[in-house]
């Protein structure tokens, strides 16, 4: 048995491509159905995400494994297209976007995957629920086994160990959590703190995310398009007030961020003069993180202002990934003795059956000599027959000794393989 993975991302293929292969939730049950009933698939896990999709299988026969997989995506349904007409896509346009992988480099790829190693931004957390939703569905559907369940399992465990001895994950980097990290660093919990958000787009929409993600005290929204202030409020809680009452609000917000189409300063110096002595110089946190600025630069110059544009979150999200990158070597780091050590459990199903097969063998030849020994010895009493057994026992296991040593260390070298598959041969094991 052997684990593989064949897949694409955002690496390897366009979004028109990843786009193709999708596959929605509400397909799962009938594709994982078709994956199984390939004969040379034992076991199989899809994984379909934005950014991904991938095939993980246990198969006997590795190369046919493989091909059934490549023939299953080449048919795979757009779902662009009515079900009733399953375009697919062509082995020409595919194979040149597929990667695969086999044995210790499929469960490396797994635990990489599983880790935010392989990810378009580096130690994001949505894939590790991803990968934990995906073997979730193939359990439910029963299209997995021992195998694949123990590879997962494994592949989730070092994830969240990833996670707990690294920083990987802990540094903001999107322009939206920049804002907010940069919100507690000024005032170090945000739980107590209004915020007002100016504009109802997505970089707004992200923001007001993280915000209530840190439980701030009370969120409003403003936007040219008063309807859209109240859809995204209703969204998350918060209240929805009109444009021209934004000085009025920022008299009562400790923390402003500004994201509009705006071609013009929306808050100007002597807004926020206003507003800093209605809050009795108070600090309020002002961040601009529109393209043309929205807010006023000069007024960085007043006391108990701060003040930050996109080029200051900008320049917080690069270091934060240079930071992150730093911390992913320290990652690969516990995932080469995760997978060293996974590996070797692995290898280790194929030499126990192995042991056993020949251990048995060799009882069995043992037992049939000893029984056509006694037949021509006639009458023999009891302790002879016990120093009979006890003779041949200790013969056979000194002369496997140092064959099932020597097969037990060379299971988890590179000859592994050859090793097992030459002992099948010369005790001719698959007669039996």
């Amino acid at each position: 048995m052997n684990i593989s993975v064949v897949g694409l991302n955002h690496k390897t293929a366009p979004v028109e491509t990843r786009e193709r292969l999708s596959i929605r939730a509400d397909e799962l049950t009938d594709t994982l159905c078709r994956l199984r009933n390939s004969p040379f698939i034992n076991e199989g896990l899809i994984l379909s995400t934005c950014n991904r999709v991938e095939v993980y299988i246990v198969s006997k026969e590795t190369e046919r494994g493989i091909d059934a997989v490549r023939q299953f995506l080449y048919r795979q349904p757009s779902d662009l297209h009515p079900k009733s007409q399953p375009l697919g896509i062509s082995k020409e346009v595919l194979d040149p976007c597929l990667y695969t992988y086999t044995g210790g480099d499929a469960i490396r790829h797994l635990f990489r995957v599983a880790s935010g190693l392989d990810s378009m931004v580096v130690g994001e957390p949505q894939i590790l629920g991803q990968v934990q939703d995906a073997f979730e569905q193939a359990r439910v559907h029963q299209s997995t086994g021992m195998l694949l369940n123990k590879t997962f399992e494994k592949a989730l465990s070092v994830a969240k160990r990833v996670r707990t001895e690294t920083k990987i994950a802990q540094r903001a980097v999107s322009i939206s959590y920049a804002a907010v990290e940069l919100a507690k660093k000024i005032f170090s919990e945000l739980d107590q703190k209004t915020v007002l958000l100016i504009g109802a787009g997505e970089m707004a929409e992200l923001a007001a995310r993280h915000f209530i993600t840190h439980k701030v005290s009370a969120m409003m929204i403003a936007n040219r398009h008063y309807d859209h202030a109240v859809a995204l409020a209703r969204q998350f809680g918060s209240t929805p007030i009109l444009m021209e009452d934004c000085v009025l609000g920022m008299t009562q917000s400790d923390i402003v961020l500004c994201s509009t189409g705006a071609p013009h300063y929306v808050i100007h110096y002597e807004d926020v003069l206003k507003v800093i002595a209605a809050r009795q110089n108070r600090p309020i946190f002002l961040v601009d993180i529109s393209v043309p600025r929205n807010i006023d630069p000069k007024i960085n110059t007043l006391d108990n202002v701060f003040l930050y544009d996109i080029d200051d979150l900008q320049l917080c999200v690069e270091t934060n990934l240079q930071a992150r990158k730093e911390e992913a070597l320290k990652a690969e780091a516990i995932l080469s003795e995760e997978v060293e050590r996974f590996t070797q459990w692995v290898k280790s199903l194929d030499v126990i059956p192995m042991i056993v097969a020949l251990k048995d063998r060799a009882e069995a030849i043992r037992q049939m000599e000893v029984e056509k020994v006694v037949g021509r010895m006639g009458a023999i009493t009891p302790r002879e027959r016990e120093l009979l057994d006890g003779l041949t026992t200790a013969v056979v296991n000194k002369l496997l000794h140092d064959p099932l040593t020597a097969l037990k260390e060379e299971t988890y070298s590179s000859n592994g393989n050859l090793m097992l598959e030459a002992t099948r041969k010369l005790f001719r094991l698959d007669k039996k």
